[in-house]
């Protein structure tokens, strides 16, 4: 068995699989491990070899899918023949579960769900991972892969789509509040692009902070809040009837029950 996932074939390089190749390179990835597949005009990083099609023949250890779903079905059949049993095939089709994928490359070593966030990028993104198939060492085998990218966590594929809403799609939810807090602070009467900036490094720190501390986000913001000073007197209104709280668990079951109808399309 390979000690690492050395040669590594990618099947389109879009927003996010292109993230993921800057993270890898910036982490001192060589280059000439990947392939990419990838018809488009999009510059590629220097030392990196493009294929306009999917090649008819190679050997891979690992075959990442960086389409679009609604694509699974167009690449699938010329994806499979090079997916065999020494390959670990590795997906970031959103709602497409694991049995759909072994269905679709029956003969893969293992097939993994993977959903990072762009910041993989900096080397700074969760990385929920799902898999089938795979023994000890072709686990340890994608996280070795995927460490450089952030943080990778196995997780049950049941809780998969929740998770994706909470770290995929969370980067969105967090940028929109950052938006919020702008907006807020202008109607309030700050010029809109100071307001901005200085939402935008507010939350940089503080999520630093958050990283660093050794207490919770609730703990630290109960330290930042003094009794009857500005701070409490924010809390208090979102904190009241849990509105953010209640306003966040539905944004989330949103996201994740779109991911669920993704599925039932995909195995349709």
């Amino acid at each position: 068995m390979a000690e690492r996932l050395e040669k590594i074939l990618m099947i389109g390089c879009g927003n996010m699989a292109g993230a993921m190749l800057d993270g890898w390179l910036a982490a001192g990835l060589d280059p000439a491990r990947f392939t990419v597949v990838e018809p488009g005009a999009k510059a590629l990083p220097a030392g990196i070899e493009r294929d306009r099609s999917v090649p008819p023949s190679g050997v891979f250890d690992a075959i990442l899918l960086g389409v679009k779903p609604q694509m699974l079905g167009d690449v699938a059949p010329q994806v499979a023949p090079l997916a065999g049993e020494g390959t670990t095939l590795l997906s970031l089709l959103a709602g497409v579960e694991l049995e759909t994928l072994a269905a679709r490359f029956p003969a893969a070593r293992g097939h993994v769900r993977v959903m990072p966030n762009l910041a993989v990028a900096l080397g700074k993104s969760p990385v929920a991972l799902a898999e089938r198939g795979l023994d000890d060492g072709g686990r340890a085998e994608v996280l070795a892969l995927m460490e450089p990218l952030g943080a990778p966590e196995w997780v049950g594929e049941a809780e998969f789509d929740l998770v994706t809403a909470l770290t995929g799609s969370g980067p969105a939810f967090v940028f929109r509040f950052i938006d919020a807090l702008a907006a807020g602070a202008a109607e309030l009467g700050l010029p809109r692009e100071q307001a901005g900036r200085m939402a935008l490094a507010m939350v940089e720190g503080a999520a630093a902070l958050a990283a660093a501390s050794p207490h919770s986000p609730g703990e630290l913001a109960d330290r930042v809040a003094s009794p009857g000073g500005m701070t409490r007197e924010g809390l208090d209104v979102l904190d009241a009837d849990k509105v953010l709280e209640r306003l966040l668990t539905e944004t989330l079951r949103a996201a994740r029950d779109r991911g669920a109808e993704l599925a039932a399309a995909a195995r349709g």
